[in-house]
């Protein structure tokens, strides 16, 4: 028997559309871009990538694998349009360079967006169902904060994604290469049902560990347990994108049995519905309490998580919410805040190490939502470039140029690319010189603390030590209640809530205490 040969195809990038600065194809380099063999040589360990090529070997199916592109981009602003036509190019010219194709794994976000193109992944699929032609079995992998659309659905044959919060992208991907091999290997037929869900929630009830995303979660996998069943998928679309046929999706795939497909998506779409009130419960902190906590924790390192500035959720990174808290509460320290801020790099490396400079930081990127505090420090360190991380899709990102920047009991680390932001430890080890406040590595347990984003005004009339602010923290935005989410007003899912009352209180049953000790984090 002659090797099955399959396609592979990976593109990440997830839009924040409160994000005014576009993603570009240098955001995507920083990464790391990948054609041909380089695709599987730069896989990494834990990228759905890598839990592809395990899940090929483990099969002990003959299976060559055609790699044609891998890029990946952290969360942020729409991609602009050149990056855009740059990937429908490379997709359409590796697939025909390819040749005969018998199945494809396409390895996308599903919650990209373009200037004038909302629906980045449908326009992608649409591309490989017209370069391979309807015969070839497309498997579409999504992260499970897309926003799935009627073209993805048209354009593929089954679709699956994470089943976790936080991602385990390296177990996604035997998923998605599983799946198409029986359907090449046992001939099964899959047929496809997808229900959206009117539905737009904040994102500290998105972990899968616990309450209402537990329980919902917990159904489609009880769902699969009917052989009939190949994937039940549940679709908690992220909050900050923009975009039409916006919305939570449920999706099932069953093995040629449409009735039974519809069936099940209607009542994963139901359950969902009815556990609409739970998905908006908070107990995030608002800002000041939280730097008092941190600043009374006796040893170790509390991490303050502002999810309204998450890098990871796509936002600018510049928030200066928490910074100006900790100033004017006149904090001890030490505190080490990162921040993507390029131009203020740009400034301390024309200083140069050393030299002590007065500029304003924060709110370059975003000035509607934040703006800057006018600060005097000291340079103490310049550096960047590419660093080896763990915990990531890619064993090394690129940073740009990255400056340590010490002012009162803070220890600025600003980067020139988006990078990961703060969010992995490398990048602050890369850049320890070995002395110094907050620099020498320590012991540092981490805590995670949320913060929210209502009413975290500071009191100006506090007196404190640190530099005066530049204007005020426009603070007041409610991510939960982004402005500019669509309103459908469509009803509930078809048929939904009718009886299921009882059946909500015997899913959520002990998850209620979980329920309302959420940190309100988003890790990813």
């Amino acid at each position: 028997m002659r090797a099955l040969r399959m396609g592979l195809i990976h593109i990440l990038q997830e839009t924040n559309d409160f994000n005014p600065r576009p993603t570009t194809l240098e955001d995507f380099v920083s990464f790391g871009l990948h054609e041909g063999p380089d695709v599987i040589a730069r896989a990494g360990a834990t990228s759905s990538v890598a839990g592809h090529l395990h899940a090929v070997a483990e099969s002990g199916l003959a299976v060559e694998i055609v790699p044609i592109i891998r890029a990946h981009a952290v969360t942020g602003g729409r991609v602009d349009r050149a990056a855009h036509a740059f990937f429908l190019d490379r997709i359409r010219s590796g697939l025909v360079a390819a040749g005969r194709l018998d199945g494809l794994v396409l390895q996308l976000h599903g919650a990209c967006a373009v200037k004038g193109e909302d629906d980045v992944e449908g326009a992608q699929a649409a591309v490989c169902r017209k370069a391979l032609g309807p015969s070839v079995p497309i498997l579409l992998g999504l992260d499970h904060h897309a926003n799935v659309t009627e073209r993805m659905l048209a354009s593929v044959d089954s679709i699956v994604a994470h089943r976790t919060q936080p991602h385990a992208p390296f177990d996604t991907g035997p998923i998605g290469t599983r799946l198409p091999q029986r359907i090449l290997s046992e001939g099964l037929r899959p047929r496809m049902a997808m229900r959206k869900i009117p539905l737009v929630r904040h994102q500290e009830q998105f972990l899968t560990a616990r309450g209402p995303m537990r329980a919902w979660f917990a159904r489609a996998r009880a769902m699969e347990a009917d052989p009939r069943v190949l994937q039940a998928v549940p679709f908690p679309m992220q909050p900050w994108l923009d975009v039409d046929e916006s919305g939570w999706t449920a999706v099932v795939v069953t093995d040629d049995d449409q009735p039974l497909a519809d069936r099940l998506a209607d009542e994963l779409a139901d359950l969902a519905w009815c556990l609409r009130e739970h998905f908006l419960e908070r107990k995030a902190v608002f800002v000041d309490e939280a730097v008092r906590t941190a600043e009374a924790k006796a040893a170790g390192v509390v991490v303050l998580s502002d999810t309204g500035d998450t890098v990871f959720g796509g936002t600018a990174g510049d928030s200066t919410v928490i910074l100006e808290a900790m100033l004017c509460l006149g904090i001890r320290g030490p505190a080490r805040v990162p921040m993507i801020a390029p131009a203020t790099v740009g400034r301390l490396f024309d200083a140069g190490e050393g030299a002590t400079v007065t500029l304003p930081v924060g709110g370059e990127t975003a000035p509607a939502f934040f703006r800057p505090i006018e600060v005097t420090g000291r340079v103490r360190r310049l550096g960047g470039g590419k660093v080896a991380v763990s915990g990531s899709q890619d064993a090394e990102i690129d940073m740009g140029r990255v400056a340590v920047f010490e002012f009162g009991p803070v220890t600025l680390l600003a980067s020139g690319l988006r990078g990961v932001g703060g969010n992995l430890p490398e990048v602050h080890r890369s850049l320890r010189p070995g002395t110094g406040r907050g620099e020498d590595g320590g012991t540092q347990d981490r805590v995670k603390l949320p913060v929210s984003r209502a009413d975290n005004k500071p009191d100006h009339s506090r007196r404190h030590e640190g530099p005066r602010p530049v204007g005020r923290v426009h603070a007041a935005l409610e991510t939960t209640a982004a402005p500019g989410l669509p309103s459908r007003g469509r009803g509930p899912p078809r048929r939904a809530a009718q009886g299921t009352e009882p059946a909500r209180r015997r899913l959520i049953g002990e998850e209620e205490e979980t329920v309302t000790t959420t940190n309100g984090s988003r890790p990813e």
